[in-house]
């Protein structure tokens, strides 16, 4: 009779052990950075939940994956720092130090470079992406602000927002290349597909300017709305979403490269800034730079679907269920 309890309750262990062994994974999470509280605001994908923050650092302004998704990195402007997150869970992985100023921070394609615009100290920084050991230092007057790559890791190409000017830097040489005239603020910069094309967010403008960067001439301006300011692609390799980041409204556009123009706007309040997209294309979320919220828009009935609180000037989001990156 004991050795028939003792096979059931075995039976019954293992039934439960088995049973905990096949419940389904954790939800996704979404890490949205919170620049004006140095924390990080942690999202449940699934049920648009805040679950939890974490500490940062002192003004924090950028957020961006490794190449691998292993981490993800908030640049820490005031501390002169990088801090790294396990995005599955949130848990702080790691702090790298002395790295000056890092405003907007950025890896080429080919791995072998990282790259950091220090916007107070107007110059930017390249470091050794494997040993994050610094190699050269460039002037980039004024206000060296966002970044971009070509595809075959030749030049990385930087908006200065208060000299109304793109510069490239030779990554072979180490040296600027050249400087070129855009419109009034420029912010946010990305290679179109075909690798010949830049795309400049202008705020003060309201367009997206777009560069031949091998004949260093602007092309064409697109106006998307007041104050366009950063771009993400949908990941299909044509389209790109742009955020028009208005103090008064906000909306997000969404432009053709392969016909230069834009196709649909959502309407998207309290200055839309960085963004994400799910790697199903249903749902694009992007961070309200005013409104202290990450808005969820349904890329399907093209409306705001959740709008989800979270800390002060959200700057950034990333979870690991993205789409392609072009």
């Amino acid at each position: 009779m004991k050795l028939d309890i003792f096979a059931n309750a075995l039976r019954l262990a293992a039934a439960i052990g088995g049973l905990a062994f096949a419940a389904p994974a954790a939800a996704g999470l979404a890490i949205a950075l919170n620049s004006a509280d140095g924390t990080v605001s942690l999202i449940d994908t699934e049920t648009y939940k805040v679950t939890g923050k974490a500490v940062a650092c002192k003004e924090p302004h950028h957020l961006m994956a490794t190449p691998d998704d292993q981490s993800v990195i908030v640049a820490c402007s005031a501390s002169n720092q990088l801090v790294y997150f396990d995005p599955k869970t949130g848990k702080e992985q790691k702090r790298v130090r002395n790295i000056s100023d890092p405003y907007q921070i950025g890896f080429s394609p080919d791995n072998k470079w990282f790259a950091v615009t220090s916007l107070r100290l107007d110059r930017v920084d390249l470091y050794d992406a494997r040993t994050l050991m610094l190699k050269a230092r460039i002037p980039a007057p004024r206000t060296p602000s966002h970044l971009a790559f070509d595809d075959g890791s030749q030049f990385v190409f930087v908006t200065l927002q208060d000299s109304n000017e793109v510069m490239a830097i030779n990554l072979k040489t180490l040296r600027k290349e050249w400087v070129i005239p855009v419109g009034p603020t420029p912010a946010g910069i990305l290679m179109a597909p075909d690798n010949r094309h830049l795309m400049v967010g202008v705020m003060g403008e309201g367009v997206v300017e777009v560069i031949d960067w091998q004949a260093q001439k602007t092309v064409r301006k697109i106006p998307t709305d007041t104050a366009a300011h950063n771009l993400h692609p949908r990941g299909d390799g044509r389209h790109y979403f742009v955020s028009n980041r208005s103090v008064s409204g906000g909306s997000i556009s969404l432009l053709d490269t392969k016909t230069w123009t834009v196709i649909e706007k959502y309407d998207v309040p309290g200055g839309p800034d960085d963004m994400e997209v799910r790697a199903d294309g249903k749902e694009l979320w992007a961070t309200a730079r005013f409104a202290r919220r990450v808005q969820v828009i349904d890329l399907t009935t093209k409306q705001l679907k959740v709008s989800i609180p979270v800390g002060s000037s959200p700057h950034g989001v990333f979870f690991l269920g993205h789409a392609p990156r072009k």
